[in-house]
């Protein structure tokens, strides 16, 4: 049997609303006799008898039962908004960690609009779209009241809501693919300028403003084009409604009138029945408006639907205790994602607690992506990375990242201040932590010269700080908390000499305080803080071994061969390793 999602769990607390909302429905059709009726009556019976204590008596029971038919709306509606909010609260959390898996997996895919189809779903199934579809069973109900009228208004009512309910089934088969092209074609161009305008100043500085604009108006002018015609379509069928509807009023009233001549009705049937076919064509006419709505809540309930099935929930694991630092990589084989193509082939190492390691290799060797599977941001094909013995993915995510730190190649900061950022966001985080990890990197006396200090808002991805600045605080969040195992990526390729003698300081810190620590790094300045070194080349692992026996010169191996009988194989300077 399928395990239930989130999704589903959010779908069927909004079905219970659902249900009540459809007996508020069932009601609040019925109040709409009302007009009708009381028309009726004012024809009838007040204008024929001019008994004006019939006229105030059926105006004070109409005028309750109005307010009867508002207070149900009232709590209709209010019962829609409560619903969505807790759909939202439902849904919204889980959404959010898949996107960030999902993101994880595929860096370069678009998983983040999942949150807007949230926000879509949501205001569909709260706002005036779906009314128009709880309205639509008691449509029925208002013909049968017409043919009870006389069987010729009954069909002129009929005709109109098959004609009108034939329209919107015309709206929807002529711009369902246009709509879903004008979709994809939407978020293909809103990703484009996402992912470029993080890169601005290369645009400008380079001179690709003009080049990279008109491959944003390629995509745009394809989703207008797109929208264009559907807009077209839907536009056709919109006036084709409209004319229908009136036509419906003027065939009512006339075939009513002809009735009424021929005293086969009386003037005030012909005019409640006008109301009620008007009444019965509204929530036709409202579906077909809202159309375009219900498309695209139906397209993003989709692309929520294929988030949940393909991004596996997190599985309630055992908190584990607090580990030591031991890290092994068991044969890790990982590919591009979606290809077969190898990125890193069976790569084998072992990291005691409390070591620290350089991984150095050429580019393109693989470094980026082992580092990415050290942290447990990505999973391997087959193999292990292991932490104190256990597999990452079997940790508690929550506790896995307490204990790990964490410095990208590429620093990205989080709206905010300096503070909350180096804390990681953490609820409870307290100040003397914060300094704590500051001071530990090296950081404290550069933070406190920004303008507000710990207090200064880094801006969307730290833009209001320097690079060397944002990996001066990246370096504070890596080491914040004192984890047991940090993994620092080219974590000085924007420092200037101030930085770089920070950063030396606090890897012999981390060093001295047991945490172990894996160093990615073009620079041979830092392997004498080293233990191992890790020689990656073409996703496979060249070289791995003691950082002093890896580069001693020839000379320095002599007397160690001499002792042990063995021969002396010539070994690359530090100023010689790979880059």
């Amino acid at each position: 049997m399928q395990k239930k999602t989130s999704l589903d769990a959010a779908y069927g607390r909004f079905r219970t609303t659902l249900l009540a909302t459809i007996v508020f429905s069932f009601f609040i059709n019925l109040l709409m006799f009302v007009g009708p009726l009381y028309m009726l009556q004012i024809y009838d019976r007040v204008l024929s008898s001019r008994n004006e204590y019939t006229l105030v008596a059926i105006t004070v029971i109409a005028i309750g039962l109005l307010v009867s038919y508002g207070l149900l709306e009232f709590t209709r509606s209010r019962l829609l908004v409560r619903a969505g909010l807790q759909f939202d609260d439902v849904l919204a959390n889980d959404t959010f960690g898949k996107v960030v898996r999902r993101q994880t997996a595929q860096p370069g895919g678009s998983a983040h609009m999942a949150l807007s189809d949230v926000d879509k779903v949501r205001e569909f199934m709260t706002g005036q779209g779906i009314l128009a579809f709880f309205d639509a069973p008691w449509v029925p109900l208002f013909l049968a009241l017409c043919f009870a009228f006389h069987p010729l208004l009954g069909l002129v009512a009929t005709t109109g809501a098959i004609l009108i309910f034939a329209l919107a089934l015309a709206n929807e088969f002529t711009t369902r693919g246009a709509l879903k092209e004008a979709g994809q074609a939407g978020q293909g161009a809103s990703h484009f300028v996402q992912t470029t305008m993080q890169n601005a100043e290369v645009i400008r500085a380079l001179g690709m403003e003009r080049a990279l604009t008109d491959r944003w108006l390629v995509q745009h002018e394809n989703m207008l084009a797109h929208q264009a015609r559907a807009s077209n379509r839907a536009g056709i069928v919109m006036s084709a409604s409209k004319f229908i509807r009136m036509s419906l009023q003027i065939a009512i009233l006339g075939v009513g009138a002809y009735l009424a001549l021929g005293r086969h009705i009386s003037p005030g049937i012909m005019i409640a029945a006008s109301i009620v076919m008007g009444r019965a064509l509204a929530p036709v006419e409202q579906a077909v408006g809202q159309w375009k709505q219900f498309v695209g809540a139906r397209q993003a309930h989709a692309r929520l639907k294929q988030l949940f099935a393909s991004v596996a929930d997190e599985e309630e694991r055992t908190e584990l205790p607090s580990p030591k630092g031991q890290l092994v990589a068991d044969k890790v084989f990982a590919t591009v994602p979606g290809t077969r193509t190898s990125l890193l082939k069976g790569v084998n190492f072992s990291l005691g607690a409390g070591e620290v390691m350089a991984m150095i290799g050429p580019s393109g060797s693989g470094k980026s992506t082992l580092v990415r599977h050290l942290v447990g941001a990505s999973q391997p094909v087959s193999g292990a990375v292991r932490l104190d013995g256990t597999e990452l993915q079997h940790w508690v995510p929550e506790q896995l990242g307490r204990h790990m730190g964490y410095l990208p190649q590429d620093v990205k900061l989080f709206r905010g201040s300096v503070a909350e950022n180096i804390s990681r966001f953490r609820v409870g985080a307290t100040d003397a932590d914060i300094v704590a990890a500051a001071t530990l990197s090296g950081a404290h006396e550069m933070i406190q010269s920004l303008p507000e200090g710990y207090e200064t808002d880094v801006g969307d991805n730290g833009q209001n700080l320097s690079g060397g600045q944002r990996q001066r605080i990246g370096l504070a969040r890596a080491v914040f908390g004192g984890p047991c195992l940090v993994v620092l990526d080219e974590p000085n390729s924007n420092l200037d000499s101030p930085g770089e003698k920070a950063l030396t300081a606090c890897i012999q810190k981390l060093k001295q305080m047991g945490t172990t620590v894996v160093l990615v790094t073009h620079k041979t300045g830092l392997l004498s803080l080293t233990d191992k070194t890790l020689v990656l080349k073409d996703g496979t692992v060249n070289k791995f071994g003691p950082t002093r026996e890896m580069f001693e010169t020839p000379a320095q191996q002599k007397p160690a061969a001499a002792r042990s009988g063995a021969a002396v194989v010539p070994m690359a300077t530090p100023h010689s390793a790979p880059n």
